[in-house]
């Protein structure tokens, strides 16, 4: 495919997503449709698609329409590329402009130049502060790709070396221990050893320096009561001997942690909604809870553009909701940890205070929070402490 080209696929699965359709369906759909595509050209399809996404308010402004190929238009002049270039109608580019699409114009403002709804706006400057507009431009760009070295099978120094000789440059990243950031040859990871292996796994620099705020010591029952895809779970079994409990109120989301387990070489034992009750109390608790996923719209970044005042407003009273049946699970003297990969102070402190409030024989022993500029995902994390005799 031409570059032409590949901007012109890209306009027509933009024009389904915008009419409803998840990227990842849509690019799936071309993908079979388009059997002719190599893997780079779906790989630069993507990147455009994707691009288009993070940067949807933006583009659209500078492209002069919400459509597939108002945003290529927009990408386009925001890069100071020559539109007319790749926009000629010839083989399968995109069409010449129109003698309206010529006409630039006038610049975005505010939210609208930030890539943020404007309801969100206000929670969100007000959430971060004098941080809010860098952190507003640090969700229109790709995300970096970020591993976890499983120590208990090697030093990153190993890992390091591992990957290199499968053409995967990576660099300590200064957010957690054990954590990598790949600077050349993401694309290989799948086909690393080092990634078969079970030496490192895919998992964000802050998702990491999560686990390592847990007072883990050998020995401890500890509970990942919201796991999803396992990722804190495995972290955690890699920081201690704990016995390990990972439940999910969706089991399908943990449908491959049994096998990351074993390529980890750790134990991790799967409880239902049930096997919990009679499993409780544990020592640690971790609630790595539903929310906005604000910290994590570069990957993620139709969930900026699906999220509600409304919905936010529900998942406040989910998180609300799994705190409160968290801590009756923590026995006397334990610890609950609440995490979100958000930066929204409404889904974090502010749950968090309400929580000690309410049930005086919690305290707050540690708090930390991670933002999207400082090259990690948005994250949070509150380590609570439940007194002896609560």
């Amino acid at each position: 495919m031409t570059p032409a080209a590949r901007l012109q696929a890209a306009i027509d699965i933009l024009d389904q997503v915008l009419a409803g359709e998840p990227a990842e369906k849509a690019l799936t759909s071309w993908g079979r449709r388009s059997r002719f595509a190599g893997s780079k050209d779906r790989a630069a399809v993507r990147d455009h698609v994707f691009t288009a996404v993070r940067c949807l308010r933006s583009h659209a402004a500078l492209g002069g329409a919400r459509s597939g190929r108002g945003l290529i238009l927009g990408a386009l002049r925001e890069a100071g590329e020559d539109p007319d270039e790749v926009f000629t109608g010839q083989g399968h580019a995109p069409a010449p402009l129109s003698a309206a699409e010529r006409q630039l114009p006038p610049p975005a403002e505010g939210p609208e130049a930030l890539d943020i709804p404007d309801w969100l706006w206000p929670e969100f400057r007000a959430s971060l502060g004098q941080d809010a507009e860098a952190a507003a431009n640090a969700l229109r760009s790709r995300a970096p790709v970020h591993l976890r070295v499983n120590t208990p099978k090697g030093t990153l120094q190993q890992a390091q070396d591992a990957l290199a000789a499968d053409g995967i440059a990576t660099r300590p990243h200064p957010a957690a221990s054990t954590a990598l950031e790949i600077t050349e040859g993401a694309r290989k990871l799948r086909n690393a050893s080092a990634y078969a292996d079970g030496l490192v796994e895919l998992q964000d620099a802050a998702s990491q320096a999560v686990v390592e705020q847990l007072p883990l010591e050998d020995g401890m029952s500890v509970l990942d009561y919201c796991a999803g895809g396992g990722g804190k779970s495995l972290a955690m079994a890699a920081r201690a001997r704990i016995c390990l409990h990972a439940h999910d109120a969706d089991p399908k989301r943990m449908k491959d942690l049994p096998e990351r387990a074993a390529r980890a070489g750790a134990r991790v034992t799967l409880l239902s909604s049930a096997d919990v009750e009679r499993k409780a109390p544990f020592d640690l608790v971790l609630c790595d809870v539903p929310c906005s996923g604000s910290g994590s719209w570069r990957r993620a970044p139709e969930g900026k553009w699906r999220l509600t005042l409304e919905g936010l407003r529900a998942l406040q009273e989910t998180q609300s909701e799994i705190l409160r049946r968290a801590a009756g699970l923590t026995a006397p003297g334990g610890t609950l940890a609440y995490a979100t990969c958000s930066m929204l102070q409404a889904e974090n402190t502010q749950q968090v205070q309400a929580f000690t409030a309410n049930n005086p024989e919690w305290s707050l022993a540690a708090e930390q929070s991670w933002k999207v500029q400082d090259g990690t995902d948005g994250f949070y994390v509150a380590v609570l402490t439940r007194a002896k005799g609560g």
